[in-house]
């Protein structure tokens, strides 16, 4: 059996070394090189002549579009799959039409990596669903005319609910499998990408459920006593519409907490110059940043705060320093779900 050859280019010592760890853990992939600039790339593509480049957008001494279009001249046959945090729609379209095979977010679900990287190597182009509407129709999204069958209607009620998975099949007397596979078309119609999303767009879409009101109304008097906790949490993270749909959730769910949001360290640490928070959220990968230096910072700072580390990129290793820096867990954020928010808030001491 005949492996891709992949060539990573990523100026991020982490984000590579995350994806490495995922790509390794295939038997039908193998890691050929990793470069960290322009200059780089160019000279491990020369050097190892891999079937596959995955690359980011943003590496010094790089310009994306001239630079694909350089390298797809060079090297036809070569599969691209750009990985980035940037949807613009305008950018995305110019790199599509300079020869990439695909386009991936950085805050997608890490496995859907590997399904992005499967796609195109049988032929097939990708594009992250979250980009899928911009690009077909940029202008005006039509999220009032969804119409939802009656069974994905129920599992949209049931996630507003909070239940995980295996609560659902068990409700709706299916499989797991069965609930899995229709909260990805769920998913779709939806264009969203978590369970959180998803919870945010009945929300903020209560028609999409036959609703004149929130699909999730809470209120803080018909709470038990650990859900009416006054709280202040702190997210750190890169990404702005993951921070958005994560305060959104945690709002509805604890309407008393103190919801702070930061995108890199030093905004970080000047909160928690003002703020003790109860909870403090971290991403691994904070732009050119890490999260574990981040952890490191903030524990000296806040000792008493609960720190935990969340990634698309789950990796033992990251494990492994995270809870070295002081953060008391590591979450795949696929698995930031309404049920395990509900858990870790519940949970904090006051």
């Amino acid at each position: 059996m005949e492996l891709t050859h992949i060539l990573i280019a990523d100026d991020h010592s982490l984000i590579r070394e995350g994806i490495r760890n995922l790509i390794e853990a295939n038997d039908k992939m193998l890691i050929v090189g990793e470069a960290w600039d322009g200059p780089t790339l160019f000279a491990k593509l020369a050097e190892t002549r891999p079937d596959f480049l995955l690359f980011d957008v943003s590496m010094p001494n790089f310009d994306p579009i001239e630079s694909l279009r350089e390298i797809k001249k060079t090297y036809p046959a070569l599969k691209i799959l750009v990985i980035s945090a940037h949807d613009d729609e305008v950018y995305v379209r110019g790199l599509l039409a300079a020869g990439a095979d695909g386009y991936h977010m950085k805050d997608l679900p890490a496995k859907q990596l590997i399904v992005a990287i499967e796609q195109i190597l049988g032929g097939q182009k990708w594009i992250a669903s979250s980009l899928i509407n911009k690009l077909v129709n940029p202008t005006i999204e039509k999220k009032s005319s969804i119409t939802l069958t009656t069974r994905q209607s129920d599992l949209l009620h049931l996630l507003t609910q909070g239940l995980d998975n295996q609560s659902m099949a068990l409700k709706l007397d299916l499989s797991v499998r069965t609930v899995e596979n229709n909260l990805t078309r769920l998913y779709r119609i939806l264009n969203v990408q978590s369970r959180l999303e998803a919870v945010n767009f009945a929300i903020q879409n209560p028609e999409v459920l036959g609703l004149s009101s929130p699909a999730v109304k809470v209120k803080p008097e018909n709470l038990d006593p650990g859900i009416r906790k006054e709280i202040t949490i702190l997210l750190v993270d890169d990404n702005p519409r993951f921070r958005r749909e994560l305060r959104q959730t945690v709002n509805n769910l604890f309407p008393r907490a103190m919801v702070y949001e930061a995108e890199n360290i030093s905004e970080a640490v000047h909160l928690t110059g003002h703020i003790k928070p109860n909870l403090i959220l971290i991403d691994m990968i904070l732009g050119k940043e890490s999260g574990i230096q981040c952890t490191k910072l903030l524990k000296d700072k806040t000792p008493t705060s609960r720190i935990i580390l969340i990634s698309a990129y789950p990796d033992k290793e990251f494990h492994r320093l995270g809870l070295e820096a002081g953060a008391m867990a590591f979450i795949d954020k696929k698995d930031m779900d309404i049920s395990s928010l509900k858990q870790i808030i519940s949970d904090l001491p006051v």
